[in-house]
């Protein structure tokens, strides 16, 4: 933790995650991606909604955008748009970003704009006492579906990839080289980066449904998953009904904030001709 601790803001700490919370492992996955990389922590910008995920950006000593509910992605974007400079992630939950932020996750992806954005998918309304989310798996319980959730859950991978993401990826607070190595691809995309991250979340989701401790939740997110270049090896049968992990897509196609920069240059050509015009008869009037 030693190489990594400057990027925490240690006055912030300890953390308010519940003990067995998954995101405090990827939050440090994040972090030692970034530092493997070298990247200028100066040059990077934070940005979180509202939720236990969105806490992360308060603990990490990077310049830091806490916005609103569902709204991380719009805020990121008006970010990447003044400052393409800036490398910009965006720090979300399951319930944050597919449920209020859907849309705005969309369109960001359709737009591919140059924004890494980490979803940790607990599959719980975590901070707002276990409500389910549109990543609640069909058939379990939370507060809000005491009988079982009856709504099929999104494939956010598939979701990211139809809607434009050029990268896509899943991750889990169980496999975590893999975790940070994902992190790192997604990081150098120069497009919109999609990493889901599974993470357990012990005192809602593994309660409720008696999976059990932290650790037992960490087994079950294991069984539910397979390593994508392993699964086209295996027959249908070990595969069907698994999540695959790995890196899931990955294009290349323009980025929109230098796609914008084209469309509007003639008319930034011309305000600043304006502009130079005006000076010339505030100089002459002088």
């Amino acid at each position: 933790m030693s190489e990594t601790l400057s990027y925490f803001r240690q006055d912030r700490l300890p953390h308010i995650w519940c003990p067995g919370c998954g995101h405090g492992t990827i939050t440090g996955a994040l972090v030692r991606a970034i530092d493997r990389l070298g990247l200028d922590k100066n040059k990077i910008m934070l940005v979180s909604g509202i939720g236990c995920s969105s806490r992360a950006v308060g603990y990490l000593d990077f310049d830091t955008l806490h916005t609103a509910h569902g709204r991380a992605l719009a805020f990121a974007t008006g970010l990447k748009v003044a400052r393409p400079d800036l490398k910009v992630i965006v720090m979300t939950g399951d319930g944050d970003c597919t449920a209020i932020g859907g849309n705005h996750f969309i369109h960001a992806a359709r737009r591919n704009i140059d924004i890494t954005t980490i979803v940790m998918n607990n599959n719980i309304y975590g901070m707002t006492s276990g409500q389910y989310s549109p990543m609640t798996p069909k058939g379990m319980l939370a507060t809000t579906a005491p009988y079982g959730n009856s709504e099929r859950d999104f494939d956010l991978a598939e979701l990211a990839k139809a809607a434009g993401a050029t990268y896509v990826a899943r991750g889990t607070s169980f496999h975590v080289p893999m975790l940070i190595e994902l992190l790192e691809q997604a990081l150098q995309n120069k497009g919109f980066s999609v990493v889901e991250a599974l993470s357990q979340c012990p005192t809602y989701m593994g309660r409720k449904n008696k999976i059990g401790s932290a650790v037992d939740m960490l087994e079950w997110i294991k069984g539910r998953t397979v390593n994508a270049k392993a699964a086209a090896a295996l027959p249908p049968e070990k595969v069907q009904g698994k999540l695959l992990i790995g890196e899931l897509h990955k294009s290349s196609q323009p980025e929109y904030c230098d796609e914008y920069l084209k469309a509007t240059a003639k008319v930034r050509r011309a305000w600043k001709n304006i502009d130079g015009g005006l000076r010339g008869c505030e100089q002459n009037s002088d």
